[in-house]
């Protein structure tokens, strides 16, 4: 194995970049997939599934790296990957797991009030049931009831742009953050992707050394993510456009869509690096 493809660390989110945005398979993506593996070289997910989803995944792709779920707020590390302490994690067996974001209670209760006061068209996944996510999504039923499983983050709909805006500007007022992902608006707490990037970032320099740290995604909630590493890549979303809203220094255009250009930024990135 390279010693420069040692210390490559790849940060990829899942929904409409690694999975297809209809049917969530990942085929096109394997053949990188399996090179990755075989390099030995961390992939970690960082994405707006909750824990449940991205351990179903992570044992469909064979990942046993750490991962960080709901936009950013909570990163799990399973136990002893680090040979050190981590700091600010508690056990929550089998990972350390490092809390960013908000309970999902006060995010819920915080919407709401927005729609008691002022956006009575606002749906978030507490608001729904199983059908209603499996018919929006197209997620099985079991998928489906992983995806409502949320403990930091809650996805929403809203029909009005008026009310999306008093939304936002109470969001702002409050604290909190409006994500915009492939699918849904996602309403967080103060976390986003970037800050559990890099938090990772410094565990992994402490745990191998000088690395060279790479990101993928397709939406504006990726951008934190791609802003905190060293090589970004941007994949076209399902209507085949680039998220306009992804402005990054540096980014790199996958052509392909979703897995596809997946496959096509970690090719890419792996051959310049021989």
């Amino acid at each position: 194995m390279r010693a420069v493809k040692k210390k490559l660390v790849i940060f990829t989110d899942l929904d409409s970049t690694l999975l297809d945005h209809r049917t969530y398979a990942f085929e096109k993506g394997r053949e990188a997939l399996e090179l990755i593996q075989k390099e030995n070289i961390p992939l970690i997910f960082c994405t707006s599934k909750t824990r449940r989803e991205t351990e179903f995944w992570r044992q469909k792709m064979n990942n046993y790296h750490p991962f960080i779920v709901e936009n950013g707020a909570a990163i799990y590390i399973p136990e002893g990957y680090f040979p050190f302490h981590v700091p600010g994690a508690r056990n929550f067996s089998p990972y350390h797991l490092m809390e960013l974001g908000e309970p999902y209670e006060k995010l819920r209760q915080f919407l709401l009030f927005c729609r008691l006061h002022f956006a009575p068209s606002v749906r978030g996944f507490g608001d729904m049931n199983l059908e209603e996510i499996m018919f929006l999504t197209g997620l099985s039923a079991d998928m489906a009831s992983l995806a409502k499983q949320r403990e930091y983050d809650e996805p929403f709909i809203v029909q009005e742009e008026k009310e999306l805006s008093s939304i936002q500007k109470e969001a702002a007022r409050a604290g909190y953050k409006i994500l915009k992902g492939s699918r849904f608006y996602h309403l967080a707490g103060h976390n986003d992707k970037g800050q559990a990037v890099k938090l990772l970032k410094d565990f992994y320099t402490q745990f191998l050394g000088s690395i060279l740290t790479a990101g993928i995604g397709d939406s504006h909630n990726d951008l934190a993510m791609l802003k905190a590493v060293d090589r970004p890549f941007l994949v076209r979303k399902a209507d085949g456009s680039y998220d306009p809203q992804v402005k990054v220094p540096g980014l790199w255009f996958a052509s392909g869509i979703g897995p596809e250009g997946w496959k096509e930024a970690v090719l890419s990135l792996l051959k310049n690096l021989e």
